[in-house]
Order: C-alpha cells, then structure tokens, then sequence
C-alpha cells in the first residue's frame, strides 16, 4: 500500500524504476524528496509539486545509469558522472540519479574522494543528517531508514548517522548546513553535534566560498532563519566565514537597550520578509558599529556606522564571491539604512525625491529595511516609527502620482540640450544636464517652455558677453 503522500512521486518514477529493475538493479528515492513526504517543506510548502526535483539512489554504475536512462529521458546531462550522478529530465522533471556511495575530503582538499558502493545502508550513513538519511525502495515502495531518521524528525531533533565528527570530516559543510535544518524544520542539535561543530568550525576553510555562500543563502531565505543563525555565532562557525557577526555581540547598542547589536540584528533578519538582498542587507545593516564605537558625554555612539558598514559589507561579500549586482544593492541598502531617521526633522519634497532618486529600484526594499530595523519593546516608540514610516511612504506615493519619481531625470535629455544651446557633444553638456537634474530634485517638473527659458538663462550666465 502507498502511503497517499507520496503517491505522486512514485507514479512519476514508476517507468524509470521498472526500466532500473529489467537491468537487474534497484533504485531509491533519497533526499527532501522522502524528508519532505513526511512533514512538508520549510514555510508550509507542498512536499512535491512541479518544482521539486527527484533524488535518487542505485548501486548501478555511473556508465549503466545513464544506458538505462537513455531513450526515456527528454534530455540526459553528465557533469556529474566522475562523481557518480547522472542528471536527466522527463516531462519537464528534473532527476538525478547518483551511484551508492562513500566519500571523505582528504585534509587539504576542497573535493571528496569518491568511492562507489554496492549496498544502500552504507551509501545512507555516508549522508549528513539522519532525518536525510531515509530512502524508499522502488517499485515497491518500502522505508529504508538504519539511523532513524523518521524517529528524529518526530522526536525533533537533529543528529549524523555516524559519529558527528566523521560526519563533519567526510563534507565539513555539513556544519553550516545544520544551521539550516535548525531554523527550517524546527529540530534541536544534538549535544554532540553542537560540541563537533564547536570542535571543528576551522575546517570550513577547506570549503569553497561559492559552497558558503550558497548554503548562507538557503539559510538566509527560510521564514524564521533565527535559530540556525544563533546556532552559528554561538559554535563560533559564523567567525569561519563571517567574523563581522561575532563582533557584533560586545557591542552595546544605545538606542536598542533591551539587547546587544548581534540580537538586535537577528531580530532585524527575522522582521523582514525572506527576500534575500533584504535579508542580507539586515544581516550586515550594523556590521560597522564595532569599528565606529565612540564613549562621550551622551554615552556609545556609533557615527558613521552606515558608511564603514557599506564599505566592510562589501568587502565580506566579495570575499564569499557574491555577484557584483548583488554586492551593490545590498552595500547601497547598507549605507542608506539611516536616511529615514533625519524625516523627524521634517522633509521637503526635494529631500523626498533626493531619497527616491538615491534608493533607485531599492526604495521599497529600504522602507522595508528601516520598518525592519525597529525591533525597541518601547510600544510608543514603535508606533511613532510606524506612523512617521506610513506618512513618508504616503508622501512617495502622492508625489509619485504627479511626477516620474520612479525615473528621475533631467526635463531635456542630451539631443535636446544641444539642440536648444547650439553646442556639441562634450562636457558643457554633462554639466547642462547636471544642472537640469538638480533643478528636477528641487523644484520638480516645470514644463517644458519654463524649463527651456531656465536652461537659457542658466547659460548665459555661466558665459557672459
């Protein structure tokens, strides 16, 4: 009897696993594909639908894999084929199929050595969680689970099918990953776990920052990442690649009391939605206030902390090998995230379209950043933000109904200024069009006949007679 859950995933995979059996071979579904079956995705997801992936397992040969797999699939790709997987698509479904196997990273190397296996026990203890560590046989459908696994996810807690350190040693990546297996499917380390990472963080640095970056990512991106961020600061593997974090917790924050920078901070990922440059811009919005810490007569200052914290995030994400688009939003959130508290003093409109035009297409994301970054238990204060919040984005809003705000520019471009002042191409018109800009964040849009008789005016003051 198939239990109904997975129901969908073993018709999908009914013809490939009878294709598997006529060669003489078993094949398994492993991986979220099972984990997922049993209690659903992070955020209340479906467990399969038309964007999940199917992983499976077989003591087939990399070779007889893709022979078998040939002829029924669309489309067959083998970039993984040294490392034993074969990737193919049906129907639009994506699958990759892996030979039963062992591996263990050698102390300097940043790829495990891979051996191939014949038996579906010893290929699951080589996996890093048990609650992973599941498969189902096809096509009969039975639970291969030695560690547990099932019995984990119930219970909640999370633990390696071997000795946490060989587990560890074998992908020391595996370490950062458990931070995601906290926070994603609410499960408790296990207190070996914990003193193994606590133990071995230093071996992260044989890891690739591509491979660090991606599983922050994934971390970053879950509803509620607070729990496997904690776990990460407090083991001290978060110094490993992100020593910016750990700083954050000597530092007292004057203006959120109640908690040090580092609490505050994680209070501020947690605020905003899982987008990730708005999560990543959270995670490093106060990573300046370290370096710009000051004591005087008022108490800890930390003057500046948006510019040295745009400076220091940019360098960490280079470092983490972030995409240079990427790199630039999050350093420009950074450095605008305090913007918002000079609206106290009262703006002009010609401040608001100077904030529109700096923040660009962030604008929202920055609104967002900035409710976000409100984490005081001081009820009055928080509605006090909120309500000078809410009157600002209403003033965007109107001013974007009358005006280009989303685009602001010049009222006459290049071709027109030309045109209108008689001159060629050069820096005279670079200055024109500086000077047209400025009067488009003061004053608005004028029209087009007071703008041009401005520009006129403008010109023949700068060249006289």
């Amino acid at each position: 009897m198939i239990p109904e859950r997975f129901r969908p995933v073993v018709e999908e995979t009914a013809v490939l696993a009878q294709r598997f059996a006529a060669a003489g071979r078993r094949l398994y579904l492993v991986g979220g594909t099972v984990r997922d079956g049993f209690v659903g995705r992070p955020g209340g997801g479906a467990a399969f639908d038309e964007s999940t992936d199917i992983d499976c397992t077989t003591e087939a040969r990399p070779g007889e894999i893709e022979t078998i797999v040939r002829g029924w699939a669309d489309a067959v790709w083998l970039q993984g084929k040294a490392f034993g997987t074969i990737g193919c698509s049906y129907r639009g479904r994506r699958f990759e199929i892996t030979t039963h196997r062992a591996e263990a990273y050698t102390r300097d190397s940043r790829k495990p050595a891979v051996e191939f296996g014949d038996d579906i026990a010893q290929d699951l203890a080589r996996r890093d969680f048990t609650v992973n560590a599941m498969a189902l046989s096809l096509p009969e459908v039975e639970l291969v689970d030695p560690h547990g696994g099932l019995a984990d996810l119930a219970a909640k807690v999370l633990r390696t099918p071997l000795d946490p350190e060989e587990s560890f040693g074998d992908d020391p990546l595996r370490m950062l990953r458990a931070a995601r297996f906290v926070a994603g499917y609410a499960l408790e380390p296990a207190a070996d776990l914990v003193a193994a990472i606590e133990r071995l963080a230093p071996r992260l640095e044989i890891v690739s920052a591509e491979r660090i970056r991606d599983e922050l990512d994934k971390l970053l991106c879950l509803p509620d990442p607070q729990a496997g961020l904690w776990l990460v600061v407090r083991t001290g593997l978060a110094a490993q690649f992100l020593p910016e974090l750990n700083a954050l917790e000597l530092e007292q924050d004057p203006i959120h009391r109640h908690k040090d920078v580092l609490a505050h901070t994680i209070a501020v990922v947690a605020k905003t939605r899982p987008d990730l440059t708005l999560r990543l811009a959270a995670l490093l919005h106060d990573i300046g206030k370290p370096r710009t810490r000051a004591f005087g007569p008022a108490g800890v200052s930390f003057h500046h902390h948006d510019v040295v914290g745009a400076r220091m995030a940019r360098s960490r994400m280079e470092q983490l090998r972030y995409p240079s688009a990427e790199i630039a939003a999050v350093t420009r959130l950074v450095e605008l995230h305090l913007r918002f508290h000079t609206y106290q003093l009262g703006w002009t409109d010609s401040a608001l379209r100077r904030y529109a035009r700096d923040a660009g297409p962030l604008l929202g994301r920055l609104n967002e950043l900035t409710r976000a970054d409100c984490t005081t238990r001081n009820r009055q204060k928080a509605v006090a933000l909120e309500r000078r919040m809410d009157e600002l984005e209403e003033r965007l809003a109107a001013l974007r109904e009358r005006e280009a705000l989303d685009a602001i520019r010049p009222e006459l471009d290049g071709s027109e200024v030309m045109a209108q002042l008689g001159i060629g191409p050069g820096r005279d018109v670079g200055r024109v069009l500086a000077h047209l800009l400025e009067i488009r964040l003061d004053e608005g849009i004028l029209g087009e006949a007071e703008i041009r008789r401005r520009l006129d005016r403008w010109w023949s003051e700068q060249h006289p007679a």
